[in-house]
């Protein structure tokens, strides 16, 4: 229990440090644009492992969904059903390309919501993501007994094209 405790509050810790750089870094006025970081902060340090915490699914996750909405916005503007269409076409290109990363999906409402340009890709979504994960691999190195992030540079997630919840 002692050993439990103490690697939640390392992971409390870390989480802590890692939104807090990537907040500073992007220096955003709107905190929408980076609300799906929130949840990238609790892969990376509370579900290593996962596949859906890889840099795979991390980096391609934000960058596709976010580049799905930017396109949807300046394409069809913002009315609730682009913000709807520019999710299924997340969706849809996430399974496709296997780069999952389920806090990502949120970007593209966030990018449509906000009206965001290309450039904001690469101002806040890429420099978040970047220093979240920055963070993640420093951290875990710095940690006692655990894994050491990322697992894989390039681990597929899902792990399978089977998207089924039965495994048929």
């Amino acid at each position: 229990m002692r050993i439990l405790l103490l690697r939640l509050i390392w992971v409390l810790l870390g989480s802590a440090v890692a939104i807090t750089l990537a907040l500073f870094a992007t220096q955003v006025s709107s905190p929408l644009i980076l609300a799906s970081l929130g949840g990238t902060t609790l892969f990376l340090f509370g579900l290593t492992t996962a596949p859906a915490a890889q840099p795979r699914a991390v980096f391609g996750g934000h960058i596709i969904s976010s580049v799905i909405g930017v396109i949807a916005y300046h394409s069809l503007g913002d009315a609730p059903w682009v913000m709807a269409l520019a999710v299924v076409l997340t969706i849809a290109a996430l399974l496709l390309t296997r780069t999952v990363h389920p806090p990502a999906g949120a970007n593209a409402i966030i990018m449509v919501q906000a009206h965001a340009s290309f450039m904001q890709i690469g101002l806040t979504v890429l420099v978040g993501i970047t220093v979240i994960s920055s963070v993640a691999w420093i951290w875990s190195r710095l940690g006692f007994g655990i894994k050491k992030y990322p697992i894989s540079w390039s681990q597929p997630s899902p792990p399978s094209f089977d998207w089924s919840i039965w495994g048929e």
